[in-house]
């Protein structure tokens, strides 16, 4: 992500967390797809975590569209809101990446399928990539 779109930048980090909410919430499905076997205790993480993703998906939408009605104007309130949402984004991206490291280390399913660590490898590294550019972006709204 560029970082020259000055007041624009809100709206692009929260594009990008609209993004990559929902490729989260797409991902708890490919692993419980792709590990029929899993633990129920397991499964039923992953779909809380679904739902979460997309509630935080319809909420950064919401910030977008508030966004796009200031104009070029965004008030101190609106932009320490988005700050507080998009730090609340990445922190729940860490805690699904620890989940994701836990199931892989726990769970038995996931240990003897030959496909699932590498694609929760790949999952993991996703997350890791979002993390990365909404903190530099946080970074450079301050």
């Amino acid at each position: 992500m560029q970082f020259y779109y000055g007041h624009k930048l809100f709206y692009r980090v929260l594009e990008e967390a609209v993004f990559w909410k929902l490729q989260e919430a797409e991902h708890t499905v490919v692993i419980r797809n792709i590990v029929p076997d899993l633990e129920e205790e397991y499964i039923d993480e992953l779909v809380n975590w679904e739902q979460t993703f997309f509630q935080t998906q319809a909420t950064a939408v919401r910030y977008m569209e508030a966004v796009a009605r200031a104009g070029s104007y965004l008030s101190p309130r609106l932009q320490q809101q988005i700050m507080q949402f998009i730090n609340l984004c990445i922190r729940q991206s860490e805690d699904f990446v620890a989940f994701l490291n836990l199931i892989s280390s726990r769970s038995t399913a996931i240990q003897g399928n030959p496909v699932a660590p590498t694609v929760i490898d790949h999952i993991r590294r996703e997350s890791e990539y979002f993390i990365g550019i909404a903190t530099v972006a946080m970074q450079h709204t301050v």
